[in-house]
Protein backbone atom coordinates (compact mmCIF):
# COMPACT_ATOMS: atom_id res chain seq x y z
CA UNK A 1 0.00 0.00 0.00
CA UNK A 2 1.29 3.43 -0.81
CA UNK A 3 2.33 5.65 2.05
CA UNK A 4 2.72 9.35 2.36
CA UNK A 5 6.11 10.59 3.50
CA UNK A 6 6.25 14.11 4.83
CA UNK A 7 9.72 15.75 4.73
CA UNK A 8 13.12 14.32 3.91
CA UNK A 9 14.56 11.34 5.67
CA UNK A 10 17.05 12.04 8.40
CA UNK A 11 19.33 9.20 9.41
CA UNK A 12 18.75 7.99 12.93
CA UNK A 13 20.76 9.86 15.52
CA UNK A 14 21.56 12.93 13.31
CA UNK A 15 20.17 16.43 13.32
CA UNK A 16 19.27 18.20 10.20
CA UNK A 17 21.83 20.75 9.06
CA UNK A 18 21.22 24.24 10.37
CA UNK A 19 18.58 23.16 12.77
CA UNK A 20 18.15 22.16 16.39
CA UNK A 21 16.78 18.70 16.00
CA UNK A 22 14.46 19.74 13.26
CA UNK A 23 14.68 18.71 9.57
CA UNK A 24 16.52 21.23 7.42
CA UNK A 25 14.38 23.52 5.36
CA UNK A 26 14.26 22.69 1.67
CA UNK A 27 15.96 24.98 -0.78
CA UNK A 28 14.39 28.37 -1.46
CA UNK A 29 12.04 27.92 1.55
CA UNK A 30 9.62 25.67 -0.32
CA UNK A 31 8.29 22.87 1.92
CA UNK A 32 9.11 19.45 0.78
CA UNK A 33 5.98 17.73 -0.55
CA UNK A 34 4.94 14.34 0.74
CA UNK A 35 6.08 11.41 -1.25
CA UNK A 36 4.29 8.13 -1.73
CA UNK A 37 6.17 4.93 -1.28
CA UNK A 38 5.14 1.35 -1.40
CA UNK A 39 5.53 -1.12 1.38
CA UNK A 40 7.07 0.45 4.47
CA UNK A 41 7.76 -0.81 7.85
CA UNK A 42 4.11 -0.76 8.90
CA UNK A 43 4.58 2.63 10.58
CA UNK A 44 3.09 4.84 7.86
CA UNK A 45 6.39 6.56 6.89
CA UNK A 46 9.70 5.19 5.67
CA UNK A 47 12.09 6.64 8.19
CA UNK A 48 10.29 5.40 11.30
CA UNK A 49 9.70 8.72 13.06
CA UNK A 50 6.68 7.08 14.72
CA UNK A 51 4.06 9.23 13.07
CA UNK A 52 1.28 7.36 11.29
CA UNK A 53 -0.89 9.37 8.96
CA UNK A 54 -3.66 6.86 9.21
CA UNK A 55 -3.74 5.91 5.59
CA UNK A 56 -2.28 2.54 6.47
CA UNK A 57 -5.07 1.56 8.81
CA UNK A 58 -7.96 3.51 7.36
CA UNK A 59 -8.06 5.80 10.43
CA UNK A 60 -7.80 8.98 8.46
CA UNK A 61 -10.65 10.50 10.45
CA UNK A 62 -9.65 9.07 13.76
CA UNK A 63 -12.16 6.20 14.17
CA UNK A 64 -11.40 2.55 13.91
CA UNK A 65 -12.98 0.90 10.92
CA UNK A 66 -13.54 4.22 9.11
CA UNK A 67 -16.96 5.58 8.39
CA UNK A 68 -16.43 9.05 9.79
CA UNK A 69 -15.70 10.52 13.20
CA UNK A 70 -18.55 8.65 14.91
CA UNK A 71 -18.28 5.24 13.36
CA UNK A 72 -20.51 3.60 10.81
CA UNK A 73 -23.55 5.62 9.84
CA UNK A 74 -22.27 8.75 11.61
CA UNK A 75 -23.80 7.84 14.98
CA UNK A 76 -22.01 7.99 18.28
CA UNK A 77 -21.11 4.60 19.67
CA UNK A 78 -23.19 3.67 22.78
CA UNK A 79 -22.83 1.01 25.36
CA UNK A 80 -25.65 -1.39 26.31
CA UNK A 81 -28.92 0.34 27.36
CA UNK A 82 -29.39 0.26 31.15
CA UNK A 83 -32.32 -1.80 32.45
CA UNK A 84 -35.38 0.30 33.51
CA UNK A 85 -35.60 1.13 37.19
CA UNK A 86 -39.00 -0.42 37.90
CA UNK A 87 -38.87 0.34 41.60
CA UNK A 88 -38.49 4.04 40.84
CA UNK A 89 -41.24 3.97 38.22
CA UNK A 90 -43.67 2.19 40.54
CA UNK A 91 -42.87 4.62 43.34
CA UNK A 92 -43.63 7.72 41.24
CA UNK A 93 -46.71 6.15 39.69
CA UNK A 94 -48.06 5.40 43.17
CA UNK A 95 -47.30 8.94 44.35
CA UNK A 96 -49.09 10.38 41.32
CA UNK A 97 -52.16 8.19 41.80
CA UNK A 98 -52.39 8.97 45.53
CA UNK A 99 -52.03 12.69 44.83
CA UNK A 100 -54.80 12.64 42.23
CA UNK A 101 -57.10 10.67 44.54
CA UNK A 102 -56.46 13.00 47.50
CA UNK A 103 -56.94 16.18 45.46
CA UNK A 104 -60.11 14.82 43.82
CA UNK A 105 -61.52 13.66 47.16
CA UNK A 106 -60.87 16.98 48.87
CA UNK A 107 -62.35 18.92 45.95
CA UNK A 108 -65.41 16.65 45.89
CA UNK A 109 -65.90 17.03 49.65
CA UNK A 110 -65.92 20.83 49.54
CA UNK A 111 -68.11 20.83 46.42
CA UNK A 112 -70.64 18.53 48.06
CA UNK A 113 -70.50 20.33 51.40
CA UNK A 114 -71.28 23.64 49.70
CA UNK A 115 -74.44 22.21 48.12
CA UNK A 116 -76.12 21.13 51.38
CA UNK A 117 -79.08 23.29 52.43
CA UNK A 118 -78.57 23.59 56.18
CA UNK A 119 -81.81 25.45 56.85
CA UNK A 120 -83.12 23.78 60.01
CA UNK A 121 -81.92 25.08 63.37
CA UNK A 122 -82.55 22.42 66.01
CA UNK A 123 -81.30 24.78 68.73
CA UNK A 124 -84.75 26.38 68.55
CA UNK A 125 -86.36 23.17 69.80
CA UNK A 126 -87.15 23.53 73.52
CA UNK A 127 -87.38 21.06 76.44
CA UNK A 128 -85.55 18.29 74.65
CA UNK A 129 -84.99 14.78 76.06
CA UNK A 130 -81.43 13.70 76.84
CA UNK A 131 -79.34 12.22 74.07
CA UNK A 132 -79.00 8.47 74.13
CA UNK A 133 -76.41 6.13 72.64
CA UNK A 134 -76.18 6.02 68.87
CA UNK A 135 -77.52 8.60 66.42
CA UNK A 136 -81.16 9.29 65.55
CA UNK A 137 -82.17 10.82 62.20
CA UNK A 138 -85.67 12.12 61.47
CA UNK A 139 -86.13 11.60 57.71
CA UNK A 140 -89.03 13.49 56.16
CA UNK A 141 -90.52 13.34 52.69
CA UNK A 142 -92.45 16.54 52.12
CA UNK A 143 -94.98 17.36 49.43
CA UNK A 144 -93.07 20.52 48.57
CA UNK A 145 -93.58 21.55 44.96
CA UNK A 146 -90.89 24.22 45.02
CA UNK A 147 -89.24 24.71 41.63
CA UNK A 148 -91.78 22.53 39.82
CA UNK A 149 -93.45 23.75 36.64
CA UNK A 150 -97.12 23.15 35.86
CA UNK A 151 -96.01 20.41 33.49
CA UNK A 152 -93.92 18.77 36.24
CA UNK A 153 -96.86 18.81 38.65
CA UNK A 154 -99.10 17.21 36.05
CA UNK A 155 -96.52 14.58 35.12
CA UNK A 156 -95.84 13.62 38.75
CA UNK A 157 -99.51 13.84 39.86
CA UNK A 158 -98.61 16.16 42.73
CA UNK A 159 -101.49 18.59 42.48
CA UNK A 160 -100.92 22.29 43.11
CA UNK A 161 -101.59 22.69 46.84
CA UNK A 162 -99.81 25.61 48.45
CA UNK A 163 -97.40 25.23 51.36
CA UNK A 164 -95.71 22.02 52.53
CA UNK A 165 -96.89 18.96 54.36
CA UNK A 166 -95.11 15.77 55.38
CA UNK A 167 -95.90 12.88 53.09
CA UNK A 168 -93.70 10.43 55.01
CA UNK A 169 -91.73 10.41 58.27
CA UNK A 170 -89.18 7.93 59.56
CA UNK A 171 -86.76 7.63 62.45
CA UNK A 172 -83.47 5.95 61.59
CA UNK A 173 -81.42 4.83 64.59
CA UNK A 174 -77.75 4.13 63.79
CA UNK A 175 -75.94 2.25 66.53
CA UNK A 176 -73.58 -0.54 67.42
CA UNK A 177 -76.26 -3.22 67.82
CA UNK A 178 -77.84 -2.95 64.41
CA UNK A 179 -79.64 -0.10 62.68
CA UNK A 180 -83.38 0.40 63.00
CA UNK A 181 -85.73 2.18 60.59
CA UNK A 182 -89.10 3.11 62.11
CA UNK A 183 -91.91 4.60 60.03
CA UNK A 184 -94.19 7.13 61.70
CA UNK A 185 -97.59 7.09 59.99
CA UNK A 186 -98.59 10.63 59.15
CA UNK A 187 -102.06 9.89 60.58
CA UNK A 188 -100.53 9.06 63.99
CA UNK A 189 -102.46 10.64 66.86
CA UNK A 190 -100.12 12.91 68.85
CA UNK A 191 -100.25 15.78 71.31
CA UNK A 192 -98.84 19.14 70.24
CA UNK A 193 -96.58 20.33 73.11
CA UNK A 194 -95.43 23.82 73.99
CA UNK A 195 -92.97 25.11 71.42
CA UNK A 196 -90.99 28.10 70.26
CA UNK A 197 -92.05 29.54 66.91
CA UNK A 198 -89.43 29.04 64.20
CA UNK A 199 -90.03 32.50 62.72
CA UNK A 200 -91.63 34.50 65.54
CA UNK A 201 -89.42 33.23 68.35
CA UNK A 202 -92.52 33.35 70.54
CA UNK A 203 -93.22 30.47 72.93
CA UNK A 204 -96.63 28.86 72.49
CA UNK A 205 -97.93 26.97 75.57
CA UNK A 206 -99.30 23.45 75.38
CA UNK A 207 -103.08 23.11 75.34
CA UNK A 208 -103.36 19.32 75.27
CA UNK A 209 -104.44 19.47 71.64
CA UNK A 210 -104.55 16.09 69.88
CA UNK A 211 -104.01 15.97 66.14
CA UNK A 212 -102.35 14.08 63.31
CA UNK A 213 -98.56 14.04 63.31
CA UNK A 214 -98.23 15.70 59.92
CA UNK A 215 -100.23 18.69 61.21
CA UNK A 216 -97.23 19.68 63.37
CA UNK A 217 -95.10 20.25 60.27
CA UNK A 218 -97.88 22.14 58.52
CA UNK A 219 -98.31 24.38 61.57
CA UNK A 220 -94.74 25.51 62.17
CA UNK A 221 -92.34 23.49 60.05
CA UNK A 222 -89.45 21.15 60.89
CA UNK A 223 -88.67 22.42 64.40
CA UNK A 224 -92.23 21.85 65.66
CA UNK A 225 -92.24 18.42 64.02
CA UNK A 226 -89.01 17.50 65.83
CA UNK A 227 -90.38 18.89 69.09
CA UNK A 228 -93.60 16.86 68.68
CA UNK A 229 -91.78 13.61 67.86
CA UNK A 230 -89.45 14.03 70.84
CA UNK A 231 -92.29 14.91 73.19
CA UNK A 232 -94.46 11.94 72.18
CA UNK A 233 -91.64 9.38 72.10
CA UNK A 234 -88.99 10.57 74.58
CA UNK A 235 -86.37 9.96 71.89
CA UNK A 236 -83.76 12.64 71.16
CA UNK A 237 -83.48 13.54 67.46
CA UNK A 238 -79.87 14.28 66.50
CA UNK A 239 -80.31 15.18 62.82
CA UNK A 240 -83.06 16.21 60.44
CA UNK A 241 -83.24 15.35 56.71
CA UNK A 242 -86.00 16.41 54.33
CA UNK A 243 -86.58 15.86 50.61
CA UNK A 244 -89.38 17.13 48.35
CA UNK A 245 -91.27 15.55 45.47
CA UNK A 246 -89.11 16.79 42.61
CA UNK A 247 -85.84 16.03 44.39
CA UNK A 248 -86.92 12.48 45.09
CA UNK A 249 -87.77 11.83 41.44
CA UNK A 250 -84.53 13.43 40.26
CA UNK A 251 -82.39 11.19 42.48
CA UNK A 252 -84.10 8.07 41.15
CA UNK A 253 -83.56 9.17 37.55
CA UNK A 254 -79.93 10.10 38.26
CA UNK A 255 -79.10 6.52 39.32
CA UNK A 256 -80.86 5.14 36.27
CA UNK A 257 -83.91 3.86 38.12
CA UNK A 258 -84.39 1.48 41.03
CA UNK A 259 -85.26 -2.18 40.70
CA UNK A 260 -88.18 -3.34 42.83
CA UNK A 261 -90.24 -6.48 43.25
CA UNK A 262 -93.92 -5.59 43.64
CA UNK A 263 -95.94 -8.30 45.38
CA UNK A 264 -99.40 -7.43 44.09
CA UNK A 265 -100.65 -5.25 41.25
CA UNK A 266 -102.29 -1.96 42.23
CA UNK A 267 -103.58 1.23 40.69
CA UNK A 268 -104.25 4.68 42.14
CA UNK A 269 -105.47 7.60 40.05
CA UNK A 270 -104.51 10.08 42.76
CA UNK A 271 -100.79 9.23 42.75
CA UNK A 272 -100.65 8.02 39.16
CA UNK A 273 -99.64 4.51 40.22
CA UNK A 274 -100.33 1.66 37.81
CA UNK A 275 -98.19 -1.39 38.61
CA UNK A 276 -98.19 -5.05 37.72
CA UNK A 277 -96.78 -7.67 40.09
CA UNK A 278 -93.19 -8.81 39.65
CA UNK A 279 -89.67 -7.43 39.34
CA UNK A 280 -89.38 -4.12 37.51
CA UNK A 281 -87.25 -1.00 37.34
CA UNK A 282 -88.96 2.21 38.45
CA UNK A 283 -88.02 5.61 37.08
CA UNK A 284 -88.46 8.83 39.06
CA UNK A 285 -92.10 9.35 38.13
CA UNK A 286 -93.03 5.74 38.91
CA UNK A 287 -91.06 5.73 42.16
CA UNK A 288 -92.86 8.82 43.43
CA UNK A 289 -96.22 7.24 42.60
CA UNK A 290 -95.17 4.05 44.39
CA UNK A 291 -94.22 5.73 47.68
CA UNK A 292 -97.23 8.08 47.69
CA UNK A 293 -99.97 5.59 46.97
CA UNK A 294 -102.39 4.90 49.81
CA UNK A 295 -105.88 4.89 48.27
CA UNK A 296 -105.18 1.50 46.69
CA UNK A 297 -104.75 -0.21 50.06
CA UNK A 298 -107.21 -1.10 52.81
CA UNK A 299 -104.80 -0.18 55.60
CA UNK A 300 -103.84 2.88 53.62
CA UNK A 301 -101.27 4.65 55.78
CA UNK A 302 -99.59 1.55 57.20
CA UNK A 303 -99.15 -0.10 53.81
CA UNK A 304 -97.80 3.10 52.37
CA UNK A 305 -95.15 3.38 55.09
CA UNK A 306 -94.06 -0.18 54.34
CA UNK A 307 -93.73 0.67 50.65
CA UNK A 308 -91.75 3.78 51.52
CA UNK A 309 -89.33 1.82 53.69
CA UNK A 310 -88.91 -0.81 51.03
CA UNK A 311 -88.24 1.68 48.29
CA UNK A 312 -85.92 3.98 50.24
CA UNK A 313 -83.80 1.02 51.31
CA UNK A 314 -83.59 -0.13 47.68
CA UNK A 315 -82.68 3.39 46.59
CA UNK A 316 -79.91 3.64 49.20
CA UNK A 317 -78.60 0.27 48.04
CA UNK A 318 -78.59 1.45 44.41
CA UNK A 319 -76.79 4.69 45.26
CA UNK A 320 -74.09 2.80 47.18
CA UNK A 321 -73.34 0.23 44.45
CA UNK A 322 -69.88 0.29 42.78
CA UNK A 323 -71.51 1.04 39.42
CA UNK A 324 -72.64 4.37 40.88
CA UNK A 325 -69.87 5.21 43.36
CA UNK A 326 -66.95 4.32 41.05
CA UNK A 327 -68.43 5.83 37.90
CA UNK A 328 -67.99 9.62 37.89
CA UNK A 329 -70.61 9.95 35.13
CA UNK A 330 -73.16 8.40 37.51
CA UNK A 331 -71.76 9.46 40.88
CA UNK A 332 -71.62 13.23 40.38
CA UNK A 333 -75.10 13.60 38.81
CA UNK A 334 -76.54 11.48 41.62
CA UNK A 335 -74.74 13.47 44.28
CA UNK A 336 -75.78 16.73 42.68
CA UNK A 337 -79.43 15.69 42.41
CA UNK A 338 -79.50 14.49 46.00
CA UNK A 339 -77.68 17.39 47.60
CA UNK A 340 -79.69 19.98 45.66
CA UNK A 341 -82.88 18.38 46.96
CA UNK A 342 -82.04 17.85 50.62
CA UNK A 343 -82.82 20.18 53.51
CA UNK A 344 -80.86 19.31 56.66
CA UNK A 345 -80.11 20.70 60.09
CA UNK A 346 -77.28 23.16 60.64
CA UNK A 347 -75.06 20.59 62.40
CA UNK A 348 -75.34 17.96 59.69
CA UNK A 349 -72.00 17.02 58.12
CA UNK A 350 -71.34 15.01 54.99
CA UNK A 351 -70.06 12.22 57.21
CA UNK A 352 -73.39 12.17 59.07
CA UNK A 353 -75.24 12.06 55.77
CA UNK A 354 -73.05 9.24 54.47
CA UNK A 355 -73.59 7.32 57.72
CA UNK A 356 -77.34 7.65 57.25
CA UNK A 357 -77.25 6.30 53.68
CA UNK A 358 -74.98 3.39 54.61
CA UNK A 359 -77.29 2.51 57.49
CA UNK A 360 -80.31 2.52 55.17
CA UNK A 361 -78.38 0.32 52.75
CA UNK A 362 -77.62 -2.04 55.63
CA UNK A 363 -81.27 -2.22 56.64
CA UNK A 364 -82.22 -3.15 53.07
CA UNK A 365 -79.56 -5.86 53.10
CA UNK A 366 -80.93 -7.48 56.25
CA UNK A 367 -78.35 -6.04 58.65
CA UNK A 368 -80.94 -4.06 60.60
CA UNK A 369 -84.61 -3.82 61.53
CA UNK A 370 -87.39 -2.18 59.53
CA UNK A 371 -90.75 -1.59 61.21
CA UNK A 372 -93.75 0.67 61.73
CA UNK A 373 -94.34 2.43 65.00
CA UNK A 374 -96.39 -0.06 67.09
CA UNK A 375 -100.11 0.70 66.79
CA UNK A 376 -102.79 -0.28 69.32
CA UNK A 377 -105.90 1.10 67.58
CA UNK A 378 -107.41 4.32 66.26
CA UNK A 379 -109.43 7.28 67.41
CA UNK A 380 -111.31 9.73 65.21
CA UNK A 381 -109.54 8.36 62.14
CA UNK A 382 -106.11 8.77 63.71
CA UNK A 383 -103.78 5.86 64.52
CA UNK A 384 -102.99 5.42 68.23
CA UNK A 385 -99.53 4.24 69.22
CA UNK A 386 -99.10 1.31 71.60
CA UNK A 387 -97.69 3.18 74.59
CA UNK A 388 -96.16 0.14 76.31
CA UNK A 389 -94.37 -1.03 73.18
CA UNK A 390 -93.26 2.48 72.30
CA UNK A 391 -91.75 2.89 75.77
CA UNK A 392 -89.82 -0.39 75.43
CA UNK A 393 -88.68 0.52 71.92
CA UNK A 394 -87.43 3.95 72.96
CA UNK A 395 -85.61 2.51 75.98
CA UNK A 396 -83.82 -0.02 73.76
CA UNK A 397 -82.84 2.66 71.25
CA UNK A 398 -81.62 5.06 73.94
CA UNK A 399 -79.35 2.35 75.33
CA UNK A 400 -78.40 1.16 71.85
CA UNK A 401 -79.70 -2.32 72.57
CA UNK A 402 -81.03 -4.83 70.09
CA UNK A 403 -84.65 -4.01 69.28
CA UNK A 404 -87.13 -6.65 70.44
CA UNK A 405 -90.33 -4.73 69.69
CA UNK A 406 -92.16 -5.23 66.40
CA UNK A 407 -94.71 -3.11 64.58
CA UNK A 408 -97.20 -3.88 61.81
Amino acid sequence: MRQVRRGGQVPPGQRAPGGRGRPSAPPHGVPQQPSYVDGGEGRGFAGGDGYDSGYNTGQVYGTPGGGGPAGPGGSHPRGPRPAPNWRRRIKWTAITVVTVVVVTSVATYFWADSKLHRDVDLSKVIDRPDSGDGTNYLIVGSDSRAGMSAEDKKKLHTGSAEGKRTDSMMILHVGGNGDTLISLPRDSNVEIPSYKGAESGKTYPATGRQTKLNAAYAEDGPTLLVRTVEYNTGLHIDHYVEIGFAGFANIVDAVGGVEMTIDKPFKDKWSGADFQAGKQKLNGQQALAFVRTRHAFAASDLQRTKNQQKFLSALAHEVATPSTVLNPFAFYPTMSAGLDSLVVDKDMSLWDLASMFWAMKGVSGGDGTSMNMPISGSTGGNLVWDKAKVKTLVNELNHDEKVTVSGD
